[in-house]
């Protein structure tokens, strides 16, 4: 039977519909708030907390500055963007963006009073680096965890190190290892409240970040995938989802000479990691590489060809945070997301602007695809590869706030 046009639905059945719709919108705007503000680190540097100091963050640089002055050739070869000039500058100034001290593998089993020595001397560290030219713009600890065993002592060293540094230090944040339950998350809630309320602090004043390290963080036993439970369980506190390279793949049975950011188990967790944080404004980062750029000749080439591998492979799979754990790292870090960035630009910019000028061209864009050029290039402008100038040489009408407003972005 043809329809028939002149037919309409009951008014009650379209205010019924119109319900659920607006339902379904208003928890997809509470849970789906789309990109955060604040400009996310490239790297997060864990030193373990016995080792750290207001220093760090200089000696880090000025030895990533050394290992290129040590091996020009591996890094001329590298450098097929012209950044190396750049890198060693940002090595000189602000050689590290994040952070984070450790009290949990980095750091190991000691006696509570050098524990507790320790997490006040972390505090004074963070509370030092805020007057320090250069210093990192994000910093935190990675406490022990939060099981049965550990959370006493997990909840004393944070008190502590905030005790040491004054109250909470701007951009700070503190890292749940091995997430295995969503629950964790909610102990993890209950535990900020307690903290703020003891200590007089306004609510959400403290946020973490989540490690995923086990296989029960990305599928759990209803077979559903856990870390995007966790993500909504966190009250607007979780800030971030950090990948654990070697745990993650012990658990899974992987041989350890095969443990890699780049084996199949691992994209596997990263690219779950991504769409549960996708456009939650909670971050994903990368794990680390336990080779580092040390020993004979040929055991340092292949560390640096290997980390800057790794890096440009993380950045070119959506994953724009990575862990740092050796000096060295840092040369390779910058010197691979310099690169990424600025060819990105060059790709970019011409699409850009032909955008913009509604021109078309060999490639016309959906205004999805334009946002996400923009926000390629506004995250090398925040990384600093580049200048905005550099940016409208190529696309003139491409300005900063042009391209802000493209992505929704505030800043």
């Amino acid at each position: 039977m043809p329809p028939n046009p002149d037919a309409s639905a009951p008014r009650e059945r379209i205010d019924r519909i119109g319900a659920v719709l607006r339902a379904v919108d208003a928890d997809l705007a509470l849970h789906y708030r789309h990109d955060r503000p604040e400009v996310q680190p490239l790297h997060t540097v864990y030193v373990s907390a016995a080792d750290a100091t207001p220093e760090t963050p200089s000696e880090w640089g000025r030895g990533a500055g050394e290992l290129i002055a040590d091996h020009p050739e591996l890094f001329t070869a590298l450098d097929i963007s012209g950044a190396l000039p750049r890198v060693r500058d940002m090595l000189a100034r602000n050689p590290i963006q994040d952070l984070r001290i450790d009290f949990e593998d980095g750091y190991g089993r000691r006696p509570d009073a050098v524990e507790d020595h320790d997490a006040r001397r972390a505090g004074a560290t963070f509370q030092a680096l805020r007057e320090v030219a250069g210093g990192p713009p994000w910093c935190g600890i990675r406490i022990r965890g939060l099981t049965t065993d550990e959370f006493a002592r997990s909840l004393r060293t944070l008190e502590l190190v905030l005790d040491g540094a004054g109250g909470v230090p701007a951009g700070f944040v503190f890292t749940i290892p091995k997430l295995r339950v969503a629950e964790q998350v909610t102990a993890a809630v209950l535990l900020c409240e307690e903290v703020e309320d003891v200590h007089g602090l306004p609510s959400h004043t403290l946020r973490f970040e989540l490690q995923i390290e086990s296989p029960q963080a990305i599928l759990g036993r209803d077979g559903a995938a856990t870390v995007a439970k966790a993500i909504h369980l966190a009250d607007g506190r979780c800030t971030a989802l950090h990948y654990g390279t070697y745990d993650y793949s012990a658990a899974l049975g992987i041989a350890s000479i095969q443990q890699s950011l780049e084996h199949p188990v691992a994209d596997h967790a990263k690219a779950v990691m991504l769409a549960a944080a996708a456009q939650t404004g909670v971050w994903v980062c990368d794990g680390s590489t336990q080779v580092n750029p040390t020993g004979s000749a040929t055991a340092v080439a292949d560390a640096i060809g290997r980390h800057y591998r790794l890096v440009t492979r993380s950045l070119e799979r959506g994953y724009y945070q990575g862990w740092d754990m050796h000096p060295g790292h840092l040369a390779t870090r910058w010197l691979a997301t310099f690169a990424f960035y600025r060819t990105a630009l060059n790709a970019a910019a011409p699409r850009l602007q032909a955008y913009l000028d509604k021109q078309g061209g060999d490639v016309v864009d959906e205004p999805a695809t334009a946002q996400a050029l923009a926000k390629v290039v506004l995250r090398g402008i925040d990384a600093r590869a580049f200048d905005e100038q550099d940016l409208l040489d190529l696309a003139p009408s491409a300005r900063h706030d042009v391209l802000d407003e493209l992505v929704g972005r505030t800043r």
